[in-house]
Parts: structure tokens; sequence; C-alpha cells
């Protein structure tokens, strides 16, 4: 496995690369309603999905960009590799310096090793499976914060909110409770910052494989605890986490979102 993640960090420096190279000086578009995409995701991604190829040519590859030849089936192949090439796209679009490459391989339908990189910080978080997790090859943990009164949590929210939007109705019942919340605009550094004790917890009702792979096994590979916000076992695919330091700030965060569940139209 040892391969793979030099695999993995190469190309996600190569995608940073490109979008440092490209920053201030793309071109956007509307993939939905206030949903972004630029040149640079798509020029990101090409080059992170040739240097998986070249070296593994029998692994699929899904992004959140168009890859030829992947479908959703592929995230169950033996070796499946998840792509965002430009996480917080929005960010980067208004030059914003907070964007991140994330990466992961997953074997039949399980992450194996993922990493997240920073390209304006210089900061690559990575994890292997059973083996740790690192920022820039040092050992990184989640914090001790246990209470959400001590909490300082970063939250996602969809490219289009209204008053149904499960992610706003979790907010508004979480603020009075946390020191503070953060929207910041990148799911896979929220999780990464979990991960290194910068953040005490994120959640997210409508977030996407491809934002989630690698962070939440950065986040158990650091000590701390993932499932869904209601408390249940995580589903990949779903796109709705709950990542927190540890079990105990877990749990209190699951008895203030998840009972009574938050329900469209509550």
């Amino acid at each position: 496995m040892v391969s793979y993640i030099e695999i993995c960090e190469k190309a996600a420096r190569l995608g940073g690369a490109v979008l440092v190279e490209r920053l201030g000086n793309v071109r956007v578009r509307l993939k939905s309603p206030a949903d972004l995409v630029t040149d640079a995701d798509l020029a990101a991604q090409r080059i992170i999905a040739a240097t998986v190829r070249e070296a593994l040519p029998d692994h699929q590859i899904v992004g959140e960009e168009d890859v030829a030849g992947s479908s959703p089936a592929s995230l169950r192949a033996e070796y499946c590799w998840v792509v965002d090439p430009l996480d917080g796209t929005t960010n980067f679009a208004h030059r914003v310096p907070h964007f991140c490459v994330s990466l992961a391989l997953l074997r039949r339908g399980e992450v194996q090793l993922g990493c997240v990189f920073d390209p304006l910080r210089d900061e690559l978080f990575s994890a292997i499976a059973g083996h740790g997790a690192w920022l820039n090859g040092d050992p990184i943990r989640t914090s001790g914060v246990a209470e959400t009164a001590d909490a300082l949590a970063a939250i996602g929210l969809p490219p289009v909110v209204d008053d149904r939007s499960l992610d706003l109705k979790a907010f508004l019942r979480a603020i009075p409770r946390f020191q503070a919340l953060r929207r910041t605009g990148s799911t896979a550094l929220n999780l990464a910052y979990v991960a290194a004790g910068r953040f005490d917890a994120t959640w997210a009702y409508a977030a996407h494989i491809w934002d989630i792979a690698a962070g939440v096994l950065l986040v158990r590979e650091a000590g701390g605890e993932v499932c869904s916000p209601r408390g249940s076992e995580l589903e990949l695919p779903s796109g709705q986490f709950l990542a927190a330091a540890n079990q105990r700030l877990s749990q209190e965060i699951v008895s203030l979102l998840g009972t009574p569940p938050l329900a469209e139209g509550e």
C-alpha cells in the first residue's frame, strides 16, 4: 500500500499545482444553479487521472468532473480512485485562498487511503487505513474537546439553500449550543481540519462521496468518530456525515441534530 499512497500524494500535488497556476485566470460556468465549475477543475482532474492511470491502468476512477469510462458502479470495483480535483470551487473562482484537492482509493467500496492537499499552504493531509494520519509527514490527532459549548465546528451547506434544507435546520439548531460555527466552503478541508485538531466537528447533509472519502479516513485514523448525522453507520455515497473529535462529542451532536430527526417540513 506504500506505493499507492505515494501515487495518491503525487497526483494530488500535481493537481494542486494546476490550481495554483490558474488561480485568478479561469473561465467559470454553472453546472447547476449556484454550483460552479472552472476550467481549472477540469485540467486538475485530467492530470490526476492521467497520473493514476499511468501507474495503475487497471484501476477505476470516479471524479466530480466527468472522467471517461467512470460510473457509479465503479465504486464497487476491486480498486477505485475517487477524485475531487477542486473542493472549494466558489472560493477559487472568487480568489478566496481556501480550496484543495481530495483523492482517495477505495477497495470494494471501503476507503484504503487518501489525501487532502491545500496547495496554497503546501499542506498535505494523508491517511492509510489502520496506520494513522499525517500532515506533511507528521502524525496528527483530533482535539480533546468533548462538549459542544467548547467546540468550534464547521458546517457544509448545499449550493442552493431554502427554508426546507436539512443543513440550514441543523445550523439553526446548533448555533446556540456551540462556541462557534464556521462555513468555509470546502468540505474536504473541514474534515482534514477536524483530523488535525483545528476544528472539533463538522457535518453536512448534501456532500458527495468525492468530497468526503479521503477526509472521513483522515478523521478516523486521527482518532475521531464518523457516522451519519443521526448516529447510524456512515454510508459514503449518501453524502450525509458527522465527524467529531471523539465519541463523547459525537454523541452530544447526534442528540442535538438527530433526536428527534430533522425532516423535510419540520
